[in-house]
């Protein structure tokens, strides 16, 4: 009899349990990516097999050194000083237009992508002609 009352009791567990399940919220699962693994011996790198950073960017996309730098701003501050209101963003900005350029796209697109990218906050609209000016100063600051 206790026996028979054990089973039912593990049956009936088991089907609320079930029953439970299909009214549970499917939360998204977190990938197992997100955990941290731990270093062991056996995942340390040896001296042999050390890799040396490279000094050259590795994205393929031109940079400008400092003094390029400086004259691309002073181009840019020169056609709208809202341009270089953050040098930072103005020069990342000034990278894809160069990127545009050495990828072989016609210059009206170029203009087109480089008016679109340096457009919004501090300057809220750019003509043609401004445009056209800041392809002009990234290729003579360093995308030449």
């Amino acid at each position: 009899m206790k026996r028979k009352t054990w089973v039912i009791v593990g049956v009936a567990v088991l089907a609320i349990g079930g029953i439970t399940s299909l009214f549970k919220d499917d939360e998204p699962s977190k990938p197992a990516a997100d955990s941290k693994p731990s270093a062991t011996a056996s995942a340390r790198p040896t001296a042999d097999h050390r890799v040396k950073p490279s000094k050259t960017p590795t994205s393929g996309i031109p940079s400008p050194d400092a003094a390029q730098r400086e004259s691309l701003i002073r181009a840019l501050r020169a056609i709208e000083p809202g341009l270089v209101a953050k040098e930072d963003r103005a020069v990342s900005r000034a990278r894809d237009t160069c990127l545009d350029h050495k990828s072989g796209k016609d210059a009206a697109m170029v203009q087109k992508n480089t008016k679109s990218r340096f457009e919004g906050g501090t300057v809220p609209s750019l003509d043609d002609d401004q445009a056209a000016g800041i392809v002009s100063a990234v290729k003579e600051s360093f995308c030449g």
